[in-house]
């Protein structure tokens, strides 16, 4: 009895150590430009998804499990985009006749967890309204992934990918020509 009761209390402890949050990183990197030297912007990201998780994993007969960012994507996004607008010149300043706002309208990665085999379905939608007093320019980017593989999906891996996928789209936003272009 002792035996069998150390297995379940094992199996129990091993199910609450299960990540409930991801680590998202993107790493943007864009060539060195000063599209944006000596132009202000006030700068703002928005979520406007619905849900805030970034993983749903679906089983069958079992409720979805759902995993959040350890970093709010607002706070992720933001910085990434702020830092990168920095290197390539952009001055922010909320008093500035130009704004930019980066609206979060989907980020996340779909599980489809079978038995012995799952498939993820990753996708990411960024909007972007650049005004400038005269007239406003709004940009769409848009991203999906798909991977597969036997047993469960590795998180970690799900992590790495996202996160390059992000850096992806990222940096289209930064080295878009028309937003670059309409900034005054």
């Amino acid at each position: 009895k002792s035996l069998l009761g150390f297995v379940v209390i094992l199996g129990l402890s091993n199910c609450s150590n299960a990540p409930s949050h991801i680590i998202i990183s993107p790493e943007v990197t864009t060539p060195t430009q000063n599209n944006y030297q000596g132009k202000n912007a006030q700068f703002h990201v928005t979520d406007l998804r619905t849900a805030h998780h970034l993983i749903q994993i679906i089983k069958e007969d079992e409720a979805a499990k759902l995993m959040t960012s350890q970093k709010k994507l607002v706070d992720v996004v933001s910085q990434a985009l702020q830092s990168e607008y920095k290197k390539q010149g952009m001055l922010f300043n909320q008093s500035s006749t130009n704004s930019i706002d980066v609206l979060i309208d989907k980020a996340l990665i779909n599980v489809k967890q079978d038995t012995l085999s799952y498939e993820a379905n990753s996708t990411i939608s960024f909007r972007v309204k650049v005004n400038n007093t005269q007239q406003t320019l709004t940009q769409t980017f848009n991203s999906r992934s798909t991977s597969s593989g036997p047993l469960t999906a590795d998180i970690a891996v799900l992590e790495r990918d996202f996160s390059q996928q992000l850096s992806s789209a990222l940096a289209s936003i930064i080295t878009n020509e028309e937003i670059a272009q309409f900034i005054k």
